[in-house]
């Protein structure tokens, strides 16, 4: 079957039709074009078996006139003692039966139904040679095609008109995978249920459910930014109290405090990962985004390789979030290792960003186990060694799944640390 529902759909439709045609004409030329031809066919050869009975008896001229009488002709020819081929066009699935049944006669040397509008008769009678002509209708009926063209032609119309119909039928259905496909990328398309009862109805979910995950994520957002805007300003006097302590005293509690902003400032960011409102969707190309990325890593001394890509298309990207998940990405990488090494690679479905460094990596039983929030790994490579609290991949995870992408992390076999595969969809186009 077909892997699209409009196809399968259209198959279930042509399959009895194409199927019921082919029933239709079998038994059509079995009983119309073969039956009455055999019929008609049948009444001329007794016509001709008695023009034969005639002209043996030694009554030509009789034979002749009767013919006349008969609505046929019947001349006298030279015969060369050489036996007439049949002769008919490949389409003449009527002459078929014409030829079968004539030739039953003893008399008869060769059918010739060339032409469209007579029938010619060879016959070998009392050892001379005659040539028999009478119209063709009378051996079969007349335009016996026409049933079937007509079948073929008015079956194609109704089922030109049934795919307008159940196209029709199935366009609400697309709408709904289309706001549904939108969703799972981060976008808010604007949706109606439509169609029959059952789509409609599953319209109506995917609204509700849709309902519920925003509300779930304006929830979200508003709990973790609430509580790290609340404690801002306990830190913020423990700061000032801390300030007022001898140098020796308060240097390391200043550098827990500051830890602790940083863990603020990133249960933020997790908090607005997939923000819709700061941070829309942009035609982008990859080239500029490489072009970013080396400039302000160029300047901070790090060494990121950049390997060059052929592709400068544009895509659907958020700028702020695709950076901040390379961003993350490619951090975690130099934290934990010399170099980070990233190219990208362009299929027809996804823009794939790979990273890959030469630190330690992560246990492969593990790697799924990174990409939680929160999680900690030690004493594994641990992306929350000296700070954080265990957000960045996840938070490059989430941006990904707004893309319609995915963030896979595996060993580097080139380097010999970890290799994260960024994969976002290729859209082109807004949908």
């Amino acid at each position: 079957m077909p892997k699209r529902l409009y196809w399968r759909a259209a198959f279930i439709l042509l399959f009895p039709v194409i199927f019921l045609q082919l029933i239709v004409s079998f038994v059509i030329i079995k009983r119309h074009f073969e039956g009455v031809t055999e019929q008609m066919t049948r009444t001329v050869a007794s016509q001709i078996e008695l023009l034969a009975t005639r002209v043996e008896n030694a009554e030509i001229e009789t034979a002749i006139v009767l013919s006349k009488a008969l609505n046929m002709e019947l001349l006298k020819i030279e015969y060369d003692g050489v036996i007439e081929i049949d002769k008919r066009r490949f389409y003449d699935v009527s002459g078929i039966v014409v030829i079968r049944e004539l030739s039953a006669l003893k008399w008869v040397q060769g059918v010739d139904l060339l032409d469209d509008d007579y029938v010619t008769i060879n016959l070998k009678l009392a050892d001379m040679g005659f040539l028999l002509r009478l119209a063709r209708a009378r051996v079969s009926a007349s335009n016996p095609h026409q049933l079937i063209v007509n079948m073929v032609v008015f079956g194609a119309f109704f089922t030109l008109i049934a795919f307008i119909y159940l196209r029709n039928q199935l366009r609400p259905i697309t709408r709904l995978a289309s706001a549904a496909e939108a969703f799972g990328r981060g976008q808010t398309v604007q949706y109606s249920a439509s169609g029959a009862i059952e789509v409609k109805a599953a319209g109506n979910a995917f609204l509700e459910m849709r309902n519920r995950i925003e509300r779930h994520i304006e929830q979200r957002t508003m709990i973790l930014s609430g509580v790290s805007h609340d404690l801002r300003t306990p830190l913020t006097r423990l700061k000032l109290g801390i300030s007022l302590l001898d140098i020796t005293d308060k240097e390391p509690l200043e550098r827990d405090l500051e830890e602790m902003g940083r863990m603020l400032d990133e249960f933020l960011t997790f908090a607005k990962a997939q923000d819709n409102e700061k941070s829309n969707f942009e035609l982008l190309s990859v080239s500029s985004v490489l072009q970013g990325l080396e400039a302000d890593y160029k300047r901070s001394n790090a060494i990121l390789q950049i390997e060059e890509t052929k592709d400068t298309g544009f895509y659907l990207m958020r700028p702020s979030l695709i950076r901040r998940a390379l961003d993350n990405i490619i951090g975690n990488a130099l934290r934990y290792g010399n170099l980070a090494n990233l190219k990208v690679v362009v299929d027809d479905r996804h823009v794939n960003f790979i990273i890959e460094d030469d630190g330690p990596g992560i246990p492969i039983e593990m790697l799924s186990e990174a990409l939680k929030p929160f999680s900690r790994l030690d004493p594994a490579r641990n992306q929350d060694k000296g700070m954080g609290v265990g957000l960045g991949l996840p938070i490059a995870s989430d941006i990904a799944k707004a893309h319609g992408g995915s963030l896979k992390l595996l060993e580097s076999k080139t380097y010999g640390g970890l290799r994260a595969e960024f994969r976002i969809a290729a859209k082109k186009q807004l949908d």
